[in-house]
């Protein structure tokens, strides 16, 4: 496939930055999201910041990273990674994870590749999250490229293979590291599996060889954890709305109300691992003729990587052990520590805006919210066993 022939998923060229940057600063939409989230700013002072940029890189540099930092500063209690090495720094790298929040999952990951003197990745983000123009905007001069859902299956088949065909692009042509999710979605229980599907995509496009289809895109697992999750809340309300009704399907303004939780609640410690490539696993596999047998066997390989990456927090085994009626990990927390994390409960459940909600429905909810928090703990045992 052609360079335009990704046109309509793909970041913008540099060669446009300018323009389509001039024509995002006069959105009222736009103006109102950086007002929202930077309630100080000198709105027009930034807009004559943002037309001086003509890179996305430049635009990364110079926008983006102090404002994540500033989030970090003010939403976190510090972002860490492992396990980068010089090959990042010098290779073009898939880095497949787990997904907790909307936006700031690939943001955080760039933030820190760039820390860690790498370059940053373009990022795959779904078209039902471009609720408005200016957002697609926006995300195209950050570097996203649009995986585009909700389609019926010949054209679904058609944009999964121009979605596979423009990461292998990303690859071989622009040499860029690209960063998608295991899933479609969020794991709203964090019980966290990749989407065999996903896999199938990415080997959509080049060679027939399954294993060398794959090779080429240089896989690395990546495990995301956060100490808290502040759209904890908000999916425990939709567990409770989907069992309540099972045709329940969030709105676009539920969509935007998670991003705008994500991006400023609080998230406590957040940490990146990333697990070595799966390219050597992958030539463990060329005997295998049966196609269905690799894509297993290598989405297996992924969810145990990320299983094992976890990095657990005292809330993750208070949680365990409540969900389990053991003291199992009773050495690994303080009483001070459940008292805080059950105030943290009671806090985040009082946020919850449904009407008529009942003590059985308030007892479920805490319920699926603690088991969000022992799921990274109970799958890390179990990759641990293995």
């Amino acid at each position: 496939m052609t360079k335009e022939e990704f046109k309509d998923i793909a970041p913008f060229d540099d060669s446009e930055f300018k323009e389509k940057m001039a024509s995002l600063v006069e959105e009222p939409g736009f103006e109102h999201a950086v007002k929202y989230v930077l309630p100080m700013v000198d709105y027009p002072s930034f807009v004559r910041q943002l037309l001086t940029i003509d890179t996305k890189d430049a635009f990364q540099r110079n926008i983006m990273v102090p404002f994540l930092e500033m989030l970090a500063q003010k939403t976190t209690s510090g972002i860490t990674m492992d396990g980068l090495d010089a090959s990042h720094r010098e290779n073009s790298v898939t880095y497949i994870s787990n997904h907790r929040d909307i936006v700031l999952d690939a943001s955080f990951l760039n933030l820190c590749l760039l820390r860690n003197g790498c370059r940053t990745g373009e990022i795959a983000l779904g078209d039902n999250l471009l609720i408005y123009d200016w957002i697609e905007r926006l995300v195209k001069l950050n570097k996203g490229f649009i995986v585009k859902r909700n389609l019926r299956m010949l054209k679904a088949f058609e944009a999964a293979k121009q979605l596979s065909a423009y990461i292998r692009y990303c690859h071989t042509d622009k040499h860029e590291s690209v960063w998608i999710a295991q899933r479609e979605g969020r794991a709203k229980d964090s019980n966290d599996r990749t989407q065999e599907s996903v896999i199938k995509m990415l080997a959509l496009a080049g060679s027939d060889s399954v294993v060398d289809a794959l090779l080429t895109l240089n896989i690395c697992p990546t495990t995301i954890s956060y100490e808290y999750d502040p759209n904890d809340y908000l999916k425990a309300t939709e567990f409770l709305c989907k069992r309540n009704n099972p045709d329940y399907v969030k709105s676009q303004s539920d969509d935007l109300l998670s991003m705008e939780t994500g991006l400023l609640g609080f998230k406590g410690r957040i940490h990146y691992q990333i697990s070595p490539s799966i390219n050597g696993m992958l030539e463990g596999l060329r005997g295998i003729t049966d196609k269905n047998e690799i894509f297993n066997a290598v989405r297996n390989h992924i969810d145990l990587c990320i299983h094992r990456g976890y990095h657990i927090f005292p809330v993750n085994y208070i949680c365990y052990d409540r969900i389990n009626s053991t003291q199992r990990f009773a050495d690994r927390y303080t009483a001070a520590d459940i008292e805080a994390f059950d105030k943290y409960l009671d806090g985040q459940l009082e946020k919850v805006r449904l009407h008529d909600i009942s003590d059985d429905d308030r007892r479920y909810m805490r319920q699926m919210m603690v088991t969000m928090y022992a799921n990274p703990l109970i799958n890390k045992l179990k990759a641990e066993e293995n």
